[in-house]
């Protein structure tokens, strides 16, 4: 019953822009009582992210410039999907080794998060990744990334400042410092 009071049925859609990253759709929806609304979605392929935490209980966290930010943010480790049909274990992997030179031994999936759900379709899948061994960074021509480590606790604290802003590593690192309990 609660699905037909809320749910939006698509009626027309067309992509207005093309980009290297992400699409933009216009769409035309009718709304739950029957009238017609026009609606905008930013359409990405989707994400990873990665809490990765330390023996020690360290999390791994990047300092990287932001253009959208227009400044330098403090996020855990993620990256784009290469594709829609791209494995999201696999892409998490791939992206704590190029940006931290980190590999899991363990990996626990910690579900989707969705950073802004009434514009944008971009699924981040987060993985909490434990037991790491360390190599060397490959990350890509255009990352440029200072690696950070805060105690579980101190990145916490930091978020409950307000110091770190960026919503996915906002949610991860308070996901695992609650299971931590």
């Amino acid at each position: 019953m609660k699905d037909q009071m809320l749910h939006e049925t698509t009626l027309s859609q067309n992509r207005v822009y093309e980009g290297h990253i992400f699409s933009v759709e216009e769409r035309q929806v009718r709304l739950p009582n029957g009238k017609n609304a026009p609606r905008e979605v930013v359409m990405h392929p989707g994400a990873v992210c990665v809490i990765a935490l330390t023996d020690e209980g360290d999390v791994l966290l990047e300092e990287q410039w932001r253009t959208g930010f227009d400044g330098i943010t403090l996020e855990i480790p993620a990256g784009k999907l290469d594709g829609a049909d791209e494995d999201p274990l696999s892409a998490a992997m791939r992206e704590l080794r190029e940006e931290t030179g980190a590999t899991a031994g363990r990996w626990t999936p910690m579900g989707v998060f969705y950073g802004s759900p009434a514009i944008l379709h971009e699924p981040i899948y987060m993985f909490l990744a434990e037991e790491l061994t360390f190599g060397e960074t490959s990350p890509d021509e255009d990352e440029f990334i200072h690696l950070v480590r805060l105690p579980l606790d101190k990145a916490v604290e930091e978020i409950l400042l307000g110091n770190i802003p960026d919503g996915k590593t906002q949610c991860g690192i308070l996901r695992v410092a609650q299971m931590r309990k």
